[in-house]
């Protein structure tokens, strides 16, 4: 099985297949060995019936105890093996389900690690929580065919061989029904396939609303939206009840079948083969034979149609980890290196300009304006923005990465530790914590940096979450820190103590924040005034609230709230 730390390998991303066939190729030695143990396990069950006739025909029939002994010893010993070769058969195939289950997951996790910032741009939450959740367990499941699958093919052209040195007829019977069977299937799998994949689809829409839903759900209810995207999610729900149960429909005659189809083949034959023994054709034994051969018959076909439909919804599922393997992250076709020295950032499509060493606010009445100015900034999205005059797009990215820090007032908090969720590097995180004003949240926890935390930091409140966040920031230590509104959720007392350590922290490097609050605002060196996302003032705090009134009753409005 996969070592947590081993390289899963390059997956084949050219189909649903190719990839399904990439993860048998990945551990050939285990889907060998799951071959030949299934194959002789279902051999060694058409075995059975064989000796049985044998103990009859030979041995109880004439009267030969000695025979009878020596078929039945025969018959236990080939039971005994035959059920080690099935728990062995089913370790196997355990350990290659969990191979493709692991290795799934780590060529999953490695791609989103792979897109970065690009990850939430390229595909929605929901996409990502659906194969996670699914669409995996789907895709290991699918691997049952290298097992069982092949024993079953290997065992069907066994019986039919033995059939034939008891009867051709019945030979030519089983040879022809037992595909006919398959075939009669075939059109409610490829039916399941495509109501299986419309499912999938709407679940990753359903689950991507409650990732949306559990994000602002707050926010919603200030804005008394709740109750339009409460009726979007019922609607969107029964949506999905709706082809749950097309998929049901489909599954259950799919399931029907393969238990139906082949008892009543099994009537069939048995019926003929009765018809022989009554007029002389075959012996009892040989009758007894035929029924055994058959009713063996029925595992290998029911597995053809469990693995049918298995493969089914496993290329559904492998669709959709192909889709998502295939996304590329921002292209880099940066060959320059990033400034030696301090350097002005400059956003041409606003006008805003950063210069170094300085801490620069950005207030604007969309928050959503500046947050996207930074974006461009820090080159997460493509722009003309230019660092030392040189296009960000023509330096290269993971340049950008070490010099450049977006701090995004939302970013992600992973369960762990507090030590954890903060320390990005192995500096002391005192002074950092301290610069945030973050004392209160280590001495209020129980065992301090060592408390665990829950996925989010759900166990903190929305201002300690920010302060936490921000304390991470610092800890990196950036050339050039972005931080978007880092202080919103905080009140006026805390956001104060903020924003004069922030200043003192980083004191000579550059720093650029985006905020409308006085108190932050006051402590800058240079505030920019956009107006629908373009400059329109550059100056002090105070030179602007006396210069520029919409300035002032952007600020004044902000300074109204904080009353």
């Amino acid at each position: 099985m996969i070592d947590a730390y081993e390289d899963p390998g390059t997956p084949d991303v050219r189909g649903g297949w190719r990839y399904l066939w990439w993860l048998v190729r990945c551990q050939p030695g285990r889907s060998v060995a799951g071959a030949l143990l299934g194959s002789s396990w279902m051999v060694l069950l058409a075995a059975t019936p064989y000796l049985m006739a044998k103990a009859i025909d030979e041995g109880l029939e004439p009267g030969d105890w000695a025979a009878l002994a020596g078929w039945c010893s025969a018959l236990f010993a080939v039971g005994s093996f035959n059920a080690w070769l099935s728990i062995m058969r089913h370790r196997t195939m355990t350990r290659v389900r969990m191979d493709a289950n692991f290795r799934t997951v780590k060529v999953v996790v490695g791609q989103a690690v792979r897109l970065g910032a690009a990850l939430s741009r390229r595909t929605g939450a929901g996409e990502v929580v659906t194969i996670g959740v699914g669409d995996v367990q789907t895709i290991a499941q699918a691997l049952t065919v290298v097992g069982p699958g092949v024993g079953a093919c290997v065992a069907y052209l066994t019986v039919a061989a033995l059939l034939v040195s008891v009867s051709p007829l019945l030979a030519t019977v089983v040879l022809l029904g037992i595909p006919a069977i398959v075939l009669l299937v075939g059109p409610f799998l490829s039916r399941l396939q495509g109501a299986e994949t419309e499912y999938r689809n709407r679940q990753g829409v359903l689950t991507s609303r409650i990732a949306d839903l559990a994000g602002g759900l707050r926010v919603l209810n200030g804005l008394g939206g709740k109750g339009l995207v409460a009726d979007a999610f019922h609607r969107d729900s029964r949506h999905l009840q709706a082809q749950g149960y097309r998929v049901g429909a489909v599954t259950s005659w799919v399931q029907a079948l393969g238990v139906g189809l082949p008892t009543l083949f099994l009537a069939v034959v048995t019926w003929l083969a009765a018809r022989l023994a009554a007029q002389g054709d075959i012996t009892v034994g040989e009758l007894v034979a035929v029924y055994g051969y058959v009713a063996v018959l029925v595992g290998p076909v029911a597995f053809w149609v469990e693995c049918g439909y298995q493969l089914s919804r496993g290329v559904v599922a492998a669709r959709r980890v192909v889709r998502f393997l295939r996304l590329e992250p921002l292209e880099d076709r940066g060959a320059r290196d990033a400034p030696a020295e301090p350097s002005v950032l400059h956003d041409p499509e606003s006008g805003v300009s950063i210069l170094p060493g300085r801490l620069t606010a950005l207030a604007c009445a969309r928050p959503s304006d500046t947050a996207t100015v930074l974006d461009r900034l820090a080159r997460y999205t493509p722009s003309q923005a230019t660092w030392a005059g040189v296009p960000l797009d023509e330096i290269r990215l993971p340049q950008i990465r070490e010099h450049i820090l977006l701090a995004d007032h939302e970013a992600d908090l992973f369960a762990g530790t507090l030590r954890d969720v903060i320390m990005g590097t192995d500096s002391d995180p005192a002074a950092a914590i301290h610069a945030a004003v973050a004392d209160d949240i280590v001495q209020a926890l129980p065992d301090g940096l060592d408390s665990p935390m829950d996925a989010q930091a759900r166990n903190l409140s929305g201002g300690q979450r920010q302060r936490i966040r921000l304390v991470r920031a610092l800890l990196a230590d950036p050339e050039i820190l972005l931080a978007i509104e880092p202080t919103s959720a905080l009140d006026a007392h805390t956001e104060a103590l903020v924003a004069k350590r922030l200043c003192e922290t980083r004191e000579g490097r550059t720093t650029a924040v985006t905020t409308t609050s006085p108190l932050v605002l006051d402590h800058a060196d240079t505030v920019l005034y956009l107006v629908d996302g373009k400059l329109a003032a550059t100056g002090t705090h105070q030179q602007l609230l006396t210069e520029e009134p919409g300035y002032r009753a952007l600020v004044a409005r902000d300074a109204e709230v904080m009353k």
